[in-house]
């Protein structure tokens, strides 16, 4: 995430909810996106800092556990940069002129100077990011998936042209040693019937003991994929887009929840102020008096309802609503009990760590160590294949 100011209800849904998930199921890695915040920032960047541990802040009470993922931000791993530098010796300008979201952009920011290198290839920047870390998987909603495609893109050109990777059957038989020893053995076997005999249960067994295996590392697993079967491992694997539900969460006015909307609630805002703003939210316009039927699907609060109610309590609001037998503000009242409740938990967890500055950056620092540590292997593979690993 970019650090552009305290996050809210529409960056909570949208993203975080499900990281908080995906943390428990893969080996991830979350970071603040602060050289980002610059390509369109530039001009004032006197809040990035602020802003950077308000973020993380609101991540820790969200719910990311720096125990299980790993949390740190982007200008602390020096590598980001430099590999978003080597990748634009071979990155087509073409290629960055056409991302959707280029034009998108300069349209809606008109009243800013966007006439810059680091705007055009904040995409190619954005591939870097996600290629130091040879992911399988990049959780995005469907409007970003143009992304993922020019990093899988770069990823193929790049292995194109420096081809595969150096040493590969002597990282391969280390690997093979990180799976312990009766894995090991069991690994040597079924790739030994899958090469010679052509097994494919062999190979679909091999498998499986990968997937399975928590210590190997997303590189190590892709590496002995590739000796499995009798290829080779890519310098740089093209990762797979994991779609993520991305519910609909409207603002204040109807439109999206946005900052630049100014029709927010944030995460850590105060509960009187939320349940104020909530009760006079805008409702189905048809609906004038309080006799007067609506619909619940024209009505903004009905998108809130589908977040935070059960199912009775939609039914309700369905029935209430068409029948006019229950007002807005009664159609509200569930609905802001359950966000004043949410918001106050966040609160409550975000304080332990807004009074412990130390063990915030303490929490970075340790996430940035490791992030470093997988970034810089990325960077040996990628410069020893350009020829500039020199000895």
């Amino acid at each position: 995430m970019r650090p552009t100011g305290s996050l809210h209800l529409g960056n909570y849904h949208g993203a975080l909810k499900n990281w908080t998930e995906l943390q428990y199921e893969y080996d991830c890695y979350f970071f603040i996106a602060d050289y980002h915040a610059l390509t369109t920032g530039y001009q004032d960047t006197s809040q990035v800092e602020s802003d950077t541990w308000s973020i993380v802040i609101d991540w820790l009470a969200a719910g990311l556990n720096p125990a299980v993922a790993t949390l740190f931000v982007q200008s602390r791993i020096p590598e980001h940069a430099e590999l978003h530098l080597l990748l634009s010796m071979i990155t087509p300008l073409g290629w960055l002129e056409r991302v959707p979201t280029y034009k998108d952009q300069q349209e809606q920011l008109k009243e800013r100077d966007l006439a810059t290198y680091g705007f055009l290839g904040y995409p190619l920047l954005q591939s870097a990011d996600i290629l130091l870390y040879r992911p399988m998987y990049v959780p995005i909603g469907e409007d970003q998936v143009a992304h993922v495609e020019i990093t899988r893109e770069i990823a193929r050109r790049f292995n194109n042209i420096y081809g595969r990777e150096p040493d590969f059957e002597a990282k391969s038989e280390r690997a093979i040693k990180n799976l312990g020893a009766r894995n090991a053995s069991l690994y040597r076997e079924l790739r030994r019937r899958y090469q010679e005999e052509g097994a494919a249960q062999a190979l679909d067994r091999a498998r499986t003991l990968l997937d399975g295996n928590s210590r190997l590392t997303v590189a190590d697993r892709e590496r002995l994929l590739g000796y499995l079967e009798g290829t080779g491992r890519s310098i740089l694997p093209e990762p797979e887009v994991l779609l993520t539900a991305s519910p609909k969460v409207p603002g204040l006015d109807g439109r999206k929840m946005s900052k630049s909307y100014g029709n927010t609630i944030g995460l850590r805002e105060d509960p009187e102020a939320v349940a104020a703003k909530l009760r006079t939210m805008q409702t189905d316009p048809a609906r004038v008096r309080r006799s007067d039927p609506g619909d619940p699907e024209k009505c903004p609060v009905w998108d809130l309802h589908k977040l935070y109610s059960s199912a009775e309590t939609q039914a309700w609001v369905q029935v209430g609503c068409r029948t006019a037998g229950i007002g807005c503000l009664d159609c509200k009242k569930p609905l802001i009990e359950r966000v004043v409740e949410e918001i106050t938990a966040m609160r409550q967890r975000a304080q332990e760590y807004e009074d412990n500055p130390d063990l915030v950056r303490g929490i970075i620092a340790e996430g940035c160590e490791k992030a470093r540590g997988v970034a810089g292997q990325t960077l040996d593979d990628v410069k020893q294949a350009m020829g500039l690993a020199y000895r």
